[in-house]
């Protein structure tokens, strides 16, 4: 039998989430199998689908999507794949309701990534998040604390983080292979696969999407149908590029490479950033820059680079259009080509890449341990990496350097700059203060 959409009740029961209380949650042995809902089915959703299918003792039991046409196509796949129905939900927060769920795997947009995880938490939930785990600074905040308050297992979807060969390698610069790293350097170029959106006007969402409950935490906004050709202009995906709800290139694509920047770099948050720009060549509704250079100051000193261009640009050394190089006082280090001295000679690496099972492997292997120092991605690791997207974008939306103080986690004496730390929660979706 097919799904159709639950009616939205702002007044629904579910609201109330495990309202603060410490939620038990599942305690799994060795042989016990982990029951997964995945929630937001579209791009990513799907992969999160097959990689769960994958793991050994895991069982997609329940899927969640506020388009029922995407959640229908979902559910098939997996009844195919692995021989048994889920249960399908409209509305994340009854996911949350339901007790015989273990884990959550989220790829919502970004505006739902927090709130969502939080969320999981407070209802005895393991969360695996995708990039980036926070739409701003203050919720990635929340969450960290959430995720430590309720003893859950939460993995940030940046799936370098268990790469068999940066594991290694950053080891290595960590070590002081190279010497001691001074600067990071990440790109973001994406030829060929970014163009103008287009224009919208707006009109009435389609009957199979619930979009009230799709913009969530999020200002209510009219849905916008395409000016030229047919379907809506945010969803599924040019929601990445307005403000409300998505990051920009530099934290879509781009938290990757600045994953792995801040990974390499190890000095936790800038005490300094500014970021210049814009949306050039294209005429389009889009907010955020399709070109973008922004650099970060540590306290000690060094310094990281991130350049975002939609436009396109020349594949480098490693011959990739998305990358990562470091720069240390002996050396330097391009990934996906290996360390180099300064006269551009290759320096050989004798040690071995350690095993690993993925991000999802490691992921489902904590879930058992209860260790969640065995993440290879953890929530803190994924919320400094955010932190530079967060204020990169500030500086750049703002026109100018910012200071910022990596304890507090906001701008030094900076009132204006400040206000973009947190977003004004629609009523009912409003993450609870725990840090």
């Amino acid at each position: 039998m097919e799904f159709t959409r639950r009616t939205f009740l702002g007044t629904s029961a579910s609201a109330v989430v495990a309202a603060s209380t410490m939620a038990k949650g599942t305690v799994l042995g060795a042989n016990d199998r982990i029951r997964v809902c995945c929630i937001g089915l579209n791009g990513r959703g799907g992969a999160h689908i097959r990689e769960c299918i994958a793991q050994n003792g895991v069982e997609v039991a329940a899927l969640c999507d506020v388009d029922e046409r995407v959640i229908n196509r979902r559910a098939q796949e997996v009844a195919e794949a692995q021989g048994s129905k889920p249960k399908l939900y409209a509305d994340l927060r009854d996911v949350m309701d339901d007790d015989s769920i273990d884990a959550i795997t989220l790829a919502t947009p970004n505006h739902w990534h927090a709130l969502a995880s939080i969320w999981g938490c407070q209802a005895g939930k393991d969360v695996y998040v995708e990039k980036p785990l926070s739409h701003n600074v203050w919720e990635g905040r929340q969450l960290v604390a959430a995720a430590q308050k309720y003893g859950r297992i939460v993995q940030h979807g940046t799936q370098s983080r268990l790469s068999s060969t940066l594991m290694r390698d950053i080891q290595l610069m960590h070590d002081g292979f190279i010497g001691e790293i001074v600067h990071s350097r990440g790109y973001v170029y994406k030829n060929g696969n970014r163009h103008a959106i287009g224009h919208g006007r707006p009109g009435k969402a389609p009957d199979y999407l619930d979009w009230t409950l799709w913009q969530g935490p999020a200002k209510r906004r009219p849905y916008l149908e395409r000016v030229e050709g047919r379907g809506g202009l945010q969803v599924h995906y040019n929601w990445h590029w307005f403000w409300e709800y998505g990051n920009g290139e530099i934290g879509n694509q781009g938290v990757h490479e600045m994953d792995i920047a801040c990974w390499g770099h190890n000095r936790g948050a800038p005490v300094k950033v500014m970021s210049q720009g814009g949306r050039y060549g294209w005429d389009d509704d889009g907010e955020t820059p399709n070109t973008q250079a922004t650099s970060y100051t540590y306290a000690d000193g060094s310094m990281l680079t991130f350049e975002v261009r939609n436009l396109g640009s020349f594949p480098e050394k490693c011959d990739r259009s998305c990358s990562n190089s470091f720069f240390g006082t002996e050396g330097y280090y391009v990934r996906g080509a290996g360390f180099f001295n300064y006269k551009n000679e290759p320096i050989p690496v004798e040690v071995e890449e350690p095993p690993s099972n993925g991000v999802f492997g490691n992921f489902f292997d904590a879930m058992r341990s209860r260790k969640a120092e065995e993440l290879g991605a953890p929530v803190e690791a994924g919320h400094n990496s955010c932190i530079h997207i967060h204020v990169g974008n500030i500086a750049y939306r703002l026109g100018r350097s910012l200071e910022f103080d990596p304890k507090k986690e906001r701008f030094v004496k900076d009132r204006e700059a400040n206000r973009y730390l947190k977003r004004d929660y629609r009523d009912g979706f409003e993450p609870d203060e725990l840090a």
